[in-house]
């Protein structure tokens, strides 16, 4: 095997380098959603389960609230220091906050330290989140040739993906050999304690990557927030209104849809981790096809294909959830969720990535990312169950169709990026 890495195409090897470290900090950003079902109510005493949900919801987006300043801050040090060493000092921060929620004792034990503990390691994940999007996004669209830019950028959603399905079977794994009163009790600890691990391990193969051709040859002004909002307003401002919508669906569609069919829909937790994990398997599979179509056609038909479906068509797939009583049908209707939003991430990093000049481009593709991901993304569970709580659900669906609307408008006036792309190295 050695033997084999070795021989490999230096491109190939250094994307697929790239892409492993960014399943596992997405495994570890995600296995906090797949298994807030169980440890919710150590960190978050309450009767009511949607009440803890939502305690568990917020804790999930206050991670989001340190992502535009970890996308600031590493994405500067990207642009200054290099796409490898932005990579290497997210995955630290990433393992210190998987690690300490694996080993922080519950509310019963300490009090409110343990949800105090528990936002602390969000907020260090949020940071190392924040800015492994810009580098892994740069890095891999840097690194990949002008005529497969597409395909292979995709890869970045297909580890996120990845990571988040991760997550989904660990789970799975540990719903069929532990009882469901151990998995309550301390084993949803584990997937914390694999992912800290993990992150160990990809710190030694990002400190091996080659460094982009890119990143050697750029040139201009340093990188920072001034630079940014003064040279690139423009860019800046498509960032994150492209980016509204798409993440909002994203987030929507999978990392919301397990408490959904659970909490509305009325599926188990089994069943419902089920119907999530083939989803995304099908949904990660979906990504480097639609990245390689848009080597051939363009990124802004497919940007354009998924705001019009998903304005004509989020709201009914909502409703239709709500009744089902079949797995097979849920199982259906997620996927073609999924199928209308693969327009958006399949190419949404190559897109932001192809907007900037070298100089800039890991703090240009991470910030204004975030900063969108912080007020749609991040709270799309919350705003969810809150529209519930307070008994009116169907209205985060029209909310959800409203974000789409607003990024189909840019979607419809933006350049194709394929066309006028800023990397200028093959």
């Amino acid at each position: 095997m050695s033997g084999q890495v070795e021989g490999m195409n230096p491109r190939l090897k250094s994307i697929i380098g790239g892409s492993t470290g960014n399943l596992v900090e997405w495994y570890d950003w995600y296995a906090y959603a797949a298994f807030s079902l169980y440890f919710a109510p150590h960190f978050f005493p309450a009767e009511d389960q949607t009440a803890q949900l939502l305690s568990a919801a917020a804790v999930f987006a206050v991670g989001f609230v340190m992502r535009p300043i970890g996308a600031w801050i590493m994405g500067v040090y990207a642009d200054r220091r290099g796409r490898k060493a932005g990579l290497t000092l997210s995955v630290t921060l990433m393992c210190a906050g998987s690690l300490l929620i694996a080993i922080t004792p519950g509310y019963e034990t300490i009090g409110v330290l343990a949800p105090g503990l528990l936002v602390l390691a969000r907020l260090m994940q949020g940071l190392s989140v924040g800015g492994e999007y810009g580098a892994s996004a740069t890095y891999l669209s840097e690194m990949a040739g002008r005529d497969r830019r597409g395909f292979y950028s995709s890869f970045q959603y297909v580890t996120l993906i990845a990571g988040q399905l991760t997550a989904l079977m660990v789970l799975l794994v540990l719903q069929v050999t532990m009882d469901e009163s151990t998995l309550d009790s301390w084993g949803w600890r584990i997937p914390f304690a694999i992912g800290g691990v993990l992150a160990i391990v990809v710190f030694r193969i990002r400190r091996g990557l080659a460094e982009t051709e890119s990143f050697k040859n750029s040139s201009g002004p340093k990188s920072g927030f001034w630079t940014l909002v003064t040279h690139h307003p423009r860019e800046t401002a498509t960032v994150m209104l492209l980016t509204a919508g798409g993440t909002l669906a994203f987030y929507a569609y999978s990392v919301y849809m397990q408490k959904f069919l659970v909490n509305t829909s009325g599926f188990d937790r089994e069943v419902a981790s089920r119907i999530n994990a083939a989803t995304l398997f099908f949904f990660m599979c979906l990504q480097p096809v639609a990245g390689g179509l848009s080597d051939r056609i363009g990124r802004k038909p497919l940007m354009i294909a998924f705001g019009i479906a998903g304005c004509l068509f989020t709201y009914p797939i909502f409703v239709a959830l709500e009744s089902v009583r079949s797995p097979f049908v849920a199982t259906g209707l997620v996927m073609a969720a999924l199928v209308i939003v693969t327009g958006y991430t399949s190419i949404n990093a190559v897109v932001k990535a192809e907007l900037f000049p070298a100089n800039i481009r890991a703090l240009g593709v991470a910030l204004p990312y975030a900063l969108a991901n912080t007020l749609f993304g991040g709270t799309a569970e919350y705003v969810a169950l809150k529209f519930k709580d307070l008994g009116w659900e169907r209205g985060f669906y029209w909310y959800v169709t409203g974000m789409i609307g607003v990024s189909l408008i840019i979607y419809l006036r933006m350049r194709d990026t394929r066309v006028t792309s800023r990397i200028n190295e093959d």
